[in-house]
């Protein structure tokens, strides 16, 4: 009996410490799932809540929850689950607040950070490649949201003031590069660049010339170009922007050349338009379109056929192969195929007209409000879709945008590039040699070597 017993509680025990060392097991791998260290330098430490300090060498395991903090004069680049790559400022403090990555259900994918100081340089990976809400960066003064991006990131005092005083280069404009971004975006909406890289688009995400903006079914958006022309492309439509060439303080040396290579677009004509109308021309498979300040819709179908209309101005239509143009007047229209040409006295679409949709070109593209060297958040746009919301408003930046809030809520774009973002040294989170960046500018010391690009 007492050995049946002994043995009743040996099994019992070692059921016990299977389940412990199962538990360790699981815990062990939720505490690595966040990322690791790839190379740091000076005191910097990795701390979960309730734990003692890590110091952060390279290999170290990040985890979910970690606040990671460097001193002056050190920094880390730290490599996470999903490719995305950070490069902590010295003297900063950031907090892995949520990271949830699984590469077979990314609509379950999360990543929040908080920074409490300081900043990164970062390059995103997959996380925030398939969700515009999936990454987030949380300050006390905004929310950065993050749509598949390179960005840096600073929370400003007079450190920044200090940096821009130190360097001796000229301040670049601070220019938005877009031709137009996107507004009331219902629906899945993509654009595949000269390169054929596709990326998915969302609300203030940029359009830039050569791109070929594709919508879903079901789907529709808003162009808005920088001349203040606009456009409301349909469902399963293609549209290219051809040539976008735009400075508001000559608009009539402009050019505003696109095509519609499938599905429909109801377009209003802007500043380029009014100046010189000859410089504005839409294509499509069976015509091409010269307007004379005017509001027009074009629609295509599947098969080699057009259906032109115009609501305000009038139009050219020279259809392929026929040397006459047709000249349309408000409420007047154009069917043409390849079995001919026939009038229409009625417009075929009934998407928004895009003079209905209010639409807030100030803030879309224009730079100015931010006083020089003002203290607050920045962030500066390699590459990608940032969108800043402050307690007062939303502020979205592209590829080449440098964007501010303040601690009152105001946001806007610098007139120039700070030059504490122009002329930084820190290395980047891709760097190939990140000790010899370092060794390199503690050489030179002096703060001119241009690293934002």
């Amino acid at each position: 009996m007492q050995t049946m017993m002994g043995r009743g509680l040996t099994a019992r025990m070692v059921s016990a410490l299977l389940g412990l060392l199962l538990w360790q097991t699981a815990s062990l791998a939720q505490a690595q799932s966040a990322g690791e260290v790839e190379y740091s330098r000076g005191a910097a430490v990795a701390q979960a809540p309730g734990k003692a300090p890590r110091i952060m060498g390279k290999g170290l395991t990040l985890e979910e929850g970690d606040r990671l903090t460097t001193s002056d004069g050190s920094m880390a680049i730290v490599k996470m689950q999903d490719g995305t790559r950070l490069t902590l400022r010295p003297n900063s403090e950031l907090i892995m607040q949520s990271y949830r990555y699984n590469a077979a259900a990314q609509e379950d994918n999360s990543m929040v950070m908080q920074l409490l100081r300081g900043g990164f340089r970062a390059i995103t990976g997959l996380i925030t490649k398939g969700s515009p809400n999936a990454g987030k960066v949380q300050t006390s003064t905004a929310t950065v949201g993050i749509r598949g991006t390179d960005f840096d990131i600073r929370m400003c005092g007079a450190d920044c003031k200090n940096e821009s005083s130190a360097v001796r280069e000229k301040a670049k404009p601070n220019v938005v590069l877009a031709s137009a971004k996107l507004v009331e975006a219902k629906g899945e909406i993509a654009a595949i660049d000269g390169q054929g890289q596709r990326r998915l688009v969302y609300d203030g995400g940029s359009i830039y010339p050569g791109d070929v903006v594709h919508t879903g079914p079901g789907a529709n958006v808003v162009l808005a170009f920088r001349d203040d022309s606009r456009l409301t492309l349909g469902a399963n439509t293609q549209f290219k922007v051809d040539s976008f060439v735009y400075d508001q303080k000559a608009p009539a040396e402009g050019r505003f050349l696109v095509s519609l290579l499938r599905g429909s677009l109801r377009a209003l004509t802007g500043l380029i338009g009014k100046a010189n109308n000859r410089n504005v021309g839409f294509t499509t498979p069976t015509a091409t379109i010269g307007i004379r300040g005017t509001g027009l819709d074009l629609d295509c179908g599947e098969t080699a056929s057009c259906s032109f209309f115009t609501w305000l101005g009038t139009i050219e239509v020279k259809p392929n192969g026929e040397s006459a143009l047709q000249v349309l007047q408000a409420g007047q229209g154009l069917f043409v195929s390849k079995e001919g040409i026939r009038p229409l006295t009625a417009p075929t679409l009934n998407t928004p007209r895009p003079d209905q949709v209010p639409v807030n070109t100030e803030k879309l593209f224009n730079s100015g409000g931010v006083a020089p060297d003002e203290e607050g958040l920045y962030v500066f746009v390699r590459d990608g879709h940032i969108q800043v919301t402050s307690s007062k408003e939303v502020l979205d930046l592209g590829r080449g945008e440098t964007g501010f809030a303040g601690a009152d809520g105001h946001t806007g774009r610098p007139l120039e590039i700070p030059l504490f973002i122009q002329a930084d040294k820190v290395p980047m989170p891709n760097s190939q040699n990140p000790s010899l960046v370092n060794l390199l500018n503690d050489a030179t010391g002096d703060g001119t070597k241009n690293m934002c690009r």
